[in-house]
């Protein structure tokens, strides 16, 4: 097997420590040199040395938890760093211990048989930390809200199926009654807007519950920790925009394709960052997002159709994006959906349009250029007879007898 890297070496990353293995092969034979490091920053700026010292101009480690980011941080300045999948790089079974993994990711370097991971420049990791705690703010939102309805049930104030946004304003305006003890259904709907569309007989009805001490305890609680969490993420916001000012463009854009809004793009952003040419083409980035079928073939037949594992931040957010681009009338996507809906069912057409969204997201990026509609009919006008024959067979299957004539 032929050698890549005449001298390189394998990052074996701990919390606390760092086990370093440098390969370097000289007049046909490969010498091995071996040392260890603590994880602090004068142990890591030591590694450093040590394999300036050693010569080594590049190294590969492992992405374990977020142990390999202050390693990646001191050490890119001096020497290339390949950043390895722990999943793609495991050693023979039984034989494993930190010197013994160094060596093997040496040894997988020298010959050129690891695939880097994407590791966005330091702005895109920012604004990557910023879209992903912005999300878990969000989910912990829901969270919330989930045990207010919890809380509200248990008190059999029937509201959640009645009010379509529970912290909208009338719902903020309802908890914040029955937080204060008040019980008369009348006077808490005189808190709220006045514009529910439920009938006030049914919401009457509703807030008719048995409201303790401890149910209002709980009640403040929840309602508490969703205002922190909505200050939280309005300082996210507010922070996103600075950073996201020298790509203000970029983001302008993305936000001209259907189902993407800001917040979208700025997580599009975040995970793929501004440099296309990372991924040789549209199909590498879907791929890498896990919108695809995986490969998994033996003997000659197709095992499993499922979609690959990828980048779980970039796929949930796309399919949140196709969901919003489907109903969105006369577009490509939406008639994408139902032309693969009847066939494929609904959840792997929606699949689908979000790899074609992001397909449209890589090329929006590369060539800096707005996005432009092909319109419901794009595939038919493609086809057609095609077209011609399908509708032709179900007007036959309802009993009809067609003929064919051209327009004049």
């Amino acid at each position: 097997m032929d050698v890549m890297h005449q001298r390189c070496a394998g990052l074996a990353v701990h919390k606390d420590e760092v086990v370093a293995c440098a390969r370097v092969v000289a007049q046909g034979r490969v010498t091995r040199t071996a040392a260890r490091f603590p994880t602090t920053t004068r142990g890591l700026l030591a590694l450093s040395d040590w394999l300036t010292a050693q010569r080594i101009p590049i190294a590969v480690l492992e992405a374990t938890g977020v142990y390999w980011k202050p390693v990646w941080h001191i050490l890119e300045a001096s020497v290339e760093l390949v950043l390895a999948n722990a999943a793609h790089v495991r050693a023979v079974p039984g034989r494993k211990t930190d010197m013994n993994d160094a060596t093997w990711l040496a040894d997988l370097l020298a010959h050129g048989l690891i695939r880097g991971s994407f590791v966005p420049p330091a702005p895109i990791q920012a604004l990557r930390d910023l879209t992903r705690t912005r999300k878990q703010l969000v989910r912990q939102v829901a969270q919330h809200t989930q045990r207010l309805q919890k809380t509200l049930e248990d008190a059999n104030i029937k509201i959640t199926g009645l009010v379509s946004d529970l912290l909208g304003v009338s719902g903020r305006a309802l908890l914040t009654g029955l937080i204060a003890g008040e019980t008369d259904p009348d006077q808490l709907l005189a808190r709220t807007t006045g514009k529910l569309r439920a009938e006030p007989a049914r919401l009457r009805d509703a807030l008719q519950g048995r409201v303790t001490a401890h149910h209002r305890f709980l009640l403040q609680l929840h309602l508490d920790q969703i205002r922190a969490l909505e200050a939280g993420i309005q300082t996210i916001d507010a922070r996103l925009q600075t950073l996201v000012a020298p790509f203000r463009p970029l983001i302008e854009h993305l936000c001209t394709m259907p189902g993407v809004s800001t917040v979208v793009a700025q997580t599009l952003l975040a995970e793929l960052g501004t440099d296309m040419a990372r991924f040789p083409t549209s199909a590498h980035v879907v791929s890498w997002a896990g919108l695809c079928p995986r490969l998994d073939e033996s003997a000659g037949k197709r095992r499993s159709t499922r979609v690959r594992h990828g980048a779980p931040w970039l796929k949930t957010v796309m399919v949140q994006a196709a969901w919003a681009a489907v109903r969105r009338r006369d577009s490509y996507p939406r008639a994408q959906f139902h032309r693969l809906k009847a066939r494929r069912g609904p959840k792997k057409a929606l699949v689908a349009v979000a790899a074609s969204l992001l397909t449209v997201a890589y090329v929006l990026l590369r060539d800096q250029v707005d996005y432009r509609d092909l319109g419901p009919h794009h595939v038919d006008a493609l086809d057609k007879g095609r077209a011609a024959r399908r509708l032709t067979r179900r007007l036959e299957a309802l009993g009809f007898t067609v003929t064919l004539n051209d327009a004049a």
